[in-house]
């Protein structure tokens, strides 16, 4: 299924809808419908519990969109926070030239410089779609600036923040003071950021507005090989892709060159994806090389979905050292460093950060979820129930029986979970389009149900069906979800 036609189904389902439509549309820009907030917010709430609520001394904020100019400056996102880009000579449209490059060659060149990805660019002849040449690759900030209060002076400049790491950075020490967090803790944020992306593709997979989920875990140098939670995932095993390799292999964490607070994050992060029923076979960490990493980071890994356009970034892990935080601290004059008991001396922390944006996870669990199955006639969304838009549906076997439908309202309204009525159409039909959005379960009220109290309840995946006391029915789902 390419993505053309799962931004259609996610458009006819009430999945996703392209921004501003009816004025013909803004790319990279999507407004999310009624199923697929629920399935965002789903995807952030497992995420929450998973990273924040389930971890010991991590702690959540939510920062603000606008900020400082300073914070961008300090943080060399102002100078430095840039795409290479190319121009068509003759229609004079630019293109990401790590992109040209590696739909040419199929080839990572994200991070390359722009000596480099000319260098590739002339060796191999790469033209634009159109066939047409080139122009020497060039600097483009992608942040988008704007003005706070009524006057557009140097002073008053503001930019919506091209990520949320740097609001947690800045409150680094105030959530410190607060919580009194003792080294290592992590602060973890949830929020949307705005990157002026020259040329969004993909779908949901590159935008120009998006949502990221990322905790920034601080510790002290000398902790960083000292996690003893490391253990419990000696014998996982992952799919591994190193910069030395071309072709990934099955190995266990130990294998990977990190320290082990670093490791302890990155297989957490990948078992995340399993836990909610990502395919195995689809997934992969793959090791930046030395030319790709960012000039702070010790060790950057990514976690890739392999996508019917390729295998692609759904998640970034770094060990940021203690770059931001000093940063900050030589920019603004604060002071940052906290007072270790320990060794009776103040620490500046590092980082390790790991960060996924929410829409790429969505885009991951569809596609990985989406079956075809031609022995029903209709597509079925196995998505992991605690993703699901709605965990049940409600039927009345047939609509125009008053009392089908009080016991079915009845029903419905006992519920204790996100569940959805319908009385529209055959039963068959109704089995379908909830097949179709991922439903785990279909409770329908028949006559017999009048006399038994009871109810016929069918699982998505194996449709197979079950007898259930109305009065037994919450304690089921619960069960079952």
């Amino acid at each position: 299924m390419n993505i053309k036609d799962m931004s259609t189904f996610c458009k006819k389902k009430g999945f996703v809808f392209q921004n501003s439509e009816i004025y013909g549309g803004l790319s990279g820009l999507f407004d999310y419908g009624p199923l697929g907030v629920e399935l965002k917010n789903n995807i952030k709430e497992n995420w929450w519990n998973y990273f924040v609520r389930r971890e010991e001394n991590i702690f959540g904020i939510d920062g603000a969109i606008l900020s400082h100019q300073n914070i961008w400056k300090s943080s060399g996102h102002v100078e430095n926070f840039e795409d290479i880009l190319v121009e068509d000579k003759v229609t004079k449209k630019r293109f990401r030239a790590d992109q040209l490059i590696e739909d040419a060659l199929d080839i990572q060149a994200e991070g390359l410089t722009a000596k480099d990805l000319g260098k590739l660019i002339k060796e191999n002849k790469i033209t634009s779609p159109k066939g047409n040449p080139l122009t020497e690759p060039k600097q483009f900030n992608l942040m988008f600036q704007t003005f706070i209060g009524p006057t557009q002076t140097k002073e008053s400049i503001s930019y919506l923040r091209p990520e949320t790491a740097q609001l947690i950075f800045t409150n680094f020490k105030q959530v410190a003071e607060t919580q009194r967090a003792k080294l290592p803790f992590g602060i973890a944020q949830i929020g949307k950021a705005f990157r002026n992306e020259i040329s969004p593709r993909e779908f949901l997979f590159r935008q120009r507005e998006f949502e990221q989920m990322e905790v920034e875990f601080f510790l002290s140098k000398d902790q960083q090989n000292n996690c003893k939670k490391l253990s419990k995932f000696k014998k996982t095993k992952i799919n591994f892709l190193s910069s030395n390799n071309k072709k990934a292999k099955i190995v266990t964490i130990d294998k990977i060159k990190a320290t082990d607070w670093h490791k302890y994050w990155l297989i957490k992060s990948y078992n995340w994806f399993l836990d909610l029923g990502i395919n195995k076979n689809y997934l992969r960490i793959r090791e930046h090389s030395k030319k790709e990493l960012s000039h702070y980071s010790s060790a950057t890994f990514d976690i890739e979905y392999n996508f019917p356009f390729g295998w692609k970034e759904i998640h970034g892990n770094a060990n940021r050292g203690n770059f931001d935080l000093k940063q900050h601290m030589k920019h603004s004059k604060a002071k940052l460093e906290l007072y270790d008991e320990e060794t009776k001396k103040k620490v500046l922390p590092e980082v390790i950060e790991p960060s996924q944006g929410v829409d790429r996870a969505f885009l991951a669990f569809l596609y990985d979820s989406f079956n075809d199955d031609k022995k029903r006639g209709n597509i079925v969304l196995k998505l992991h129930p605690k993703l699901s838009p709605y965990k049940v549906a409600v039927f009345p076997l047939v609509s125009n029986k008053k009392e089908l439908l009080k016991l079915s309202k009845t029903v419905y309204s006992s519920l204790e979970f996100n569940s959805f009525f319908d009385k529209a159409g055959s039963i068959g039909r109704r089995y379908a389009r909830q097949d179709e959005i991922g439903t785990p379960f279909c409770i329908t009220i028949d006559f017999d149900s009048l006399k038994d109290k009871s109810v016929t309840i069918r699982d998505r995946n194996t449709i197979r069906q079950k007898r259930i006391k109305i009065s037994k029915l919450n304690q089921y789902l619960r069960d079952k979800l």
